[in-house]
C-alpha cells in the first residue's frame, strides 16, 4: 500500500481501488516518474502511452494496481510542488500541515481522475493530463486551508457608501458607483447580493463559499451570472451603460 494513502483518503476512492507499492528501488527517488510509469504500466507495449495508461487503469488485476500506485506517486510529486509554491498563503504552516495538504490533494486528484478516465482523448501525454488534476486539487486544498477560521461576510452591510465630495473628474465614477449600489440593494435578491459581495468584493474563493453555504460551484456561478445580468439591465435602464456595453461579457 502506498505509504500514507490508506490513512489519509482511500475511503473517498471508487470501490475496488487498491494501491500497491512501487517495486523496491523503483520509486520516484530512483528514477523519474515517467520512467517508472512506463516500466510498470506500459511494459513491453511502449510506444503508445495514451492508450496504455487508460487500458491498464480500466483492467482489474496486478497491472491496474501497479498503475494506480505509480499514478499516486506522480500525483504526490505534482501536489507537493504546488502546495510549496503556494505556501506563502499559509503563514505559520509547518511541514506537517503542508504534508497533510499534499496527501489530501494527491488522494483527491486520483479519485477525480478515475472518475473522468473515459474523458481522456489522448491529445497529450496521459501523465501531463494527470498532473493537471493534482495541481488543481492542491491549489483548492491550500485556498480552503487559508480560509479556515476566517469569517465569510454574508450580511447586507452597505459596502458602497458614498465616499463624499471629490474632484470633478471623479464625479462620473461616483455616480456609477451609486447606481451600482442601488442595483445591489434594490435589484438583486438577498441571496444574489450575498454571493456577489462575497465573491467580487470580499474575494472569497468560490470553493470556500460553496462549502460555507452548503452548495456547489456551479450553483454559485449561476447565481453570480444572474446577478450580473440584473445589474447590467439596471445600469442600462438608468443610462449608465449603453445597450452594446450591457451585452458584453
Amino acid at each position: 500500500m502506498t505509504p500514507g494513502f490508506a490513512s489519509r483518503g482511500q475511503g473517498s476512492l471508487p470501490a475496488g481501488v487498491v494501491l500497491t507499492d512501487v517495486p523496491p528501488g523503483r520509486g520516484v527517488d530512483a528514477a523519474s516518474t515517467s520512467d517508472v510509469v512506463t516500466e510498470l504500466v506500459v511494459g513491453s507495449r511502449v510506444g503508445d502511452e495514451a492508450e496504455a495508461w487508460p487500458e491498464a487503469l480500466a483492467t482489474p488485476g496486478p497491472e491496474r494496481e501497479a498503475a494506480l500506485s505509480a499514478l499516486h506517486e506522480l500525483m504526490l510529486r505534482a501536489a507537493r510542488s504546488q502546495v510549496h509554491r503556494m505556501a506563502t498563503r499559509l503563514p505559520g504552516a509547518g511541514a506537517v500541515v503542508l504534508d497533510e495538504l499534499t496527501h489530501a490533494a494527491a488522494d483527491g486528484a486520483l479519485a477525480a481522475l478515475l472518475g473522468k478516465l473515459d474523458t481522456f482523448e489522448g491529445r497529450s501525454r496521459f501523465t501531463t493530463w494527470a498532473y493537471k488534476f493534482a495541481i488543481l486539487e492542491a491549489a483548492t486544498e491550500v485556498r480552503r486551508r487559508a480560509w479556515v477560521g476566517r469569517d465569510v461576510r454574508l450580511d447586507d452591510a452597505d459596502l458602497w457608501a458614498d465616499p463624499g465630495p471629490g474632484p470633478a473628474e471623479v464625479a462620473e465614477a461616483r455616480d456609477l458607483a451609486g447606481a451600482v449600489r442601488v442595483a445591489l440593494n434594490e435589484v438583486l435578491t438577498t441571496h444574489q447580493r450575498r454571493v456577489a459581495v462575497a465573491l467580487l468584493v470580499e474575494e472569497v474563493p468560490i470553493d470556500v463559499l460553496a462549502e460555507r453555504l452548503g452548495t456547489t460551484r456551479g450553483a454559485l456561478y449561476k447565481t453570480l451570472h444572474d446577478a450580473r445580468g440584473r445589474i447590467r439591465a439596471h445600469l442600462t435602464a438608468t443610462g449608465h451603460l449603453l445597450p452594446s456595453q450591457a451585452g458584453a461579457r
